[in-house]
């Protein structure tokens, strides 16, 4: 049986990333870009070692990472990497050649920064070097787009305001490479010591399979995966976090709220339910502003992604909150959902009381609970309803409210 290894390529900084911190160690749905891209090599049970390669300054976080990750015995200690992408490879297959029990037949190289590599896409790459006659498969998109090759000012880089059109590049034939991308050991090692792995066609080798084909080796592309996408800027990481999120699981929360009335106000006052004043001639008591709707709702959204409860976050023994809106307890609880890579599909709350009248005010209420979390008001529902005369509601004591959320959680 073939001995496969998989060589993670973590070692840049990434510069257009723009962060002080590297992109890999960027957190993404409550865990490291790095932990997402090594988690399916370190559970595929045909890989035998996984290898990376990471900078110097970066030991404290990849420690973090691999100690989250598991899998001890296969997980090899890091390899600190050069000054380019090719001589940090170099390095790593270097150390795959120093293994104890000899170097693999097989290793496939993946990038640290594509967290969303799947069993399947490392499948293909793998049956595919069951033909013997090649030495490396390489997963890859075919282009759909229209390209055009830019001149001027912005031509070499991101700036398309700076560039015009030189040409349109015809597109067929063309594809988008992926990683990972797997090749016979030996072959590739020969590839990278017969080349300068500096240049491959005259340009910089910005993958394996540049240093491949330079050396004449057989590479067959297999079919890749849309969301097996690279984070290069900011704006990738909000997609992949995106994309998580719509694949994720759906979480159910629920909570409940009761607030009593106080004595009657000579002249009436108001109380706030779901983010609404209304009318009324006693007032609702609380540390807050007592509104029910809200605070249930709160620890509904906060219930589904196992944040605990809202007297966690906002203690009432916390002074800071005396007679605080509680419009800014929802959105926290929103917020979180949104740190965590999550969406809030819906909101369903339940108001149970005698008075006041809640019918008037339900499309008013669901439009600023839409507003405070963040969604669309379709997505809201709010309902009211009475006890009948039963129980402390039912005896216009006070105001009772229920909700649930749903929420879909990066797995």
């Amino acid at each position: 049986m073939p001995r496969y290894a998989a060589l993670i390529v973590a070692a840049g900084h990434g510069a257009r990333f723009g962060s002080a911190r590297p992109k890999v160690y960027a957190d993404l749905a409550g865990r490291p870009v790095l932990a997402r891209a090594m988690a399916p090599f370190l559970t595929d049970t045909a890989i035998t070692t996984v290898q990376a390669v990471i900078r110097a300054a970066d030991s404290g976080d990849y420690a973090a990472v691999a100690k989250a990750c598991g899998h001890p015995a296969k997980l090899r200690p890091p390899v600190i990497g050069g000054a380019t992408r090719a001589r940090s490879v170099r390095l790593g297959l270097q150390a795959l050649a120093s293994l104890p029990d000899g170097p693999p037949d097989v290793v496939l190289i993946h990038d640290g920064a594509r967290p969303q590599v799947t069993a399947e896409v490392i499948g293909r790459v793998v049956s595919a070097l069951d033909d013997a006659t090649l030495h490396g498969a390489v997963p890859a998109l075919p282009i759909t787009d229209t390209i055009k090759r830019a001149v001027g000012a912005g031509g070499g880089g991101q700036d398309a305001a700076a560039s015009r059109i030189g040409a349109t590049v015809p597109r067929d034939g063309l594809w988008r490479a992926q990683t990972p991308q797997g090749f016979r050991f030996a072959a590739l090692v020969e590839a990278y010591d017969r080349l300068d792995t500096q240049e491959a066609g005259g340009h910089e080798a910005t993958d394996d399979a540049a240093v491949a084909e330079a050396a004449g080796l057989a590479v067959r592309l297999v079919a890749g995966e849309p969301d097996n996408i690279k984070i290069t800027v900011a704006d990738d990481l909000i997609r992949v976090r995106q994309s998580l999120a719509a694949g994720g699981d759906s979480r159910i929360g629920q909570g409940l709220d009761v607030h009593r009335f106080g004595p009657a106000v000579e002249g009436g006052t108001r109380i706030w339910l779901c983010g609404v004043a209304l009318p009324h001639d006693r007032p609702l008591i609380g540390h807050s502003d007592a509104d029910a709707g809200l605070h249930a709702l709160t620890d509904a959204v906060l219930g589904a992604i196992g944040a605990g409860d809202i007297g966690q976050h906002f203690p009432p023994t916390d002074g800071r909150w005396r007679g605080a809106s509680s419009d800014q307890f929802l959105a926290y609880a929103a917020g979180l959902v949104r740190q965590g890579g999550g969406t809030i599909i819906n909101l369903d709350v339940t108001l149970v009381c005698e008075s006041p009248r809640i019918a008037p005010h339900r499309v008013v209420m669901a439009d600023r609970i839409a507003a405070i979390a963040g969604v669309a008001a379709s997505r809201v529902s709010v309902k009211a309803t009475t006890t009948e005369g039963l129980g402390f509601a039912g005896r216009g004591e006070g105001v009772l409210a229920q909700a649930v959320a749903m929420i879909r959680w990066p797995i």
